[in-house]
């Protein structure tokens, strides 16, 4: 093979793996369009990857921004000529071996289910899917490292620190880290119980009142004592009361939101319907994730109503919904207890009404409760 081909083949190998690595690294800084949330993305990627890795939310802050920044580092570094043999296709092809091992565990350990994140939630893969283009990106790599003559290569080492140190501090900017004490909530300006919907909310279930005595015949009268039914379970502390004070208190539904989510929006409209064709309907609070909080009154004119909200953290939002859950999430509550919890999009956990309406006339005892 002629030189002037080999070095076109080289040249064009090296776009490609480049790219795959410039684009991984974007993408993982994306949520649905390229670079429109670098915090919530990173944020996400930290909890469903790194914590699930044993990374405390001290250290993932820092390894995720410079493992992300190392990644794309690397793309960049595959254009040029300075240490590429030595130093910049070796480690590139260390990292993907890296990857594949994990990769394999976590399929052994858990399956292939799951977003591995390797594009972030721009591009969701599953773990056998990434394996796969990681060792074809490997391939890729050796042949690229066959193919490049020895005496075309430079050395200013210059260039590849600088190249480093620039995406990662690169990263730091476009995804500053927020301290822990900013993870405080906001209130409503609504009143705890006001919501917008076609349902008077001012009406109340009656109460059997006791029959009414005279005192000229208060000792005619035999008095049977009150016997109360067991029919609500025991009254428990949910966790949630830190930000809606009565979600301990009888049937309640508890919204995990972000305000941008067309899910969540669609989810939220969907218990609204519901609301307004049952008067007894369960109160519905909502935490929202601090993500795009500016679009909360666009949220609430999708959904057809205002309900009680707070707004936490990213972060903590996970922590308290769960790291290994998505949004919507829709827990129903009952004095306290888990009823049943909906978190996801999409699949055999999605919110469904239809499996909500049954669950609300059905006793303690039918339930499983105590």
């Amino acid at each position: 093979m002629q030189t002037s081909t080999k070095n076109t083949i080289a040249w064009i190998l090296r776009i490609v793996v480049a790219l795959l690595f410039i684009v991984s690294a974007v993408a993982k800084l994306s949520k649905s369009e390229i670079l429109d949330s670098p915090y919530f993305a990173i944020s996400t990627f930290e909890v469903k990857q790194l914590y699930t890795l044993g990374f405390s939310q001290t250290i993932a802050p820092y390894f995720s921004r410079i493992l992300i920044g190392i990644e794309l580092a690397l793309g960049i570094l595959l254009l040029q000529k300075h240490y590429l043999r030595r130093f910049v296709i070796p480690v590139t092809i260390l990292m993907l071996v890296v990857f594949v091992v994990h990769l394999t565990y976590l399929i052994s350990t858990s399956g292939n289910t799951g977003n591995c994140g390797c594009f972030g939630e721009l591009i969701p893969m599953t773990p056998a899917e990434s394996i796969v283009k990681n060792i074809i990106a490997i391939g890729l790599l050796v042949w690229t490292f066959v193919l490049l003559p020895k005496e075309t290569e430079k050395h200013n080492f210059w260039i590849l620190t600088t190249g480093l140190f620039a995406s990662v501090l690169a990263l730091f900017m476009l995804a500053p880290m927020r301290p822990m004490e900013e993870s405080s909530f906001s209130v409503t300006p609504a009143d705890e119980n006001t919501t917008t919907i076609g349902v008077d909310s001012t009406a109340t279930a009656t109460q059997p009142t006791s029959q009414s005595i005279t005192p000229n015949k208060v000792d005619s009268v035999k008095v049977e004592p009150k016997v109360v039914e067991d029919t609500e379970p025991k009254k428990v502390k949910s966790g949630y009361a830190t930000f809606h004070p009565k979600i301990d208190e009888g049937k309640q539904l508890l919204g995990f939101f972000v305000p941008g989510c067309d899910h969540c929006q669609l989810a939220a409209k969907e218990l609204t319907e519901m609301r307004s064709k049952n008067k007894n309907f369960p109160p519905l609070s909502i935490i929202f994730m601090n993500e795009e909080p500016e679009k909360i009154p666009e949220f609430f004119s999708i959904a057809g109503a205002k309900y009680p909200y707070k707004i936490i953290e990213i972060i903590p939002f996970y922590d308290l919904m769960g790291s290994d859950k998505n949004t919507p999430g829709v827990k129903f509550l009952w004095n306290g207890n888990d009823v049943k919890y909906w978190y996801n999009s999409e699949g055999e956990h999605q919110f469904k009404g239809s499996e909500l309406k049954p669950l609300l006339t059905k006793t303690k005892q039918e339930l499983r409760l105590k």
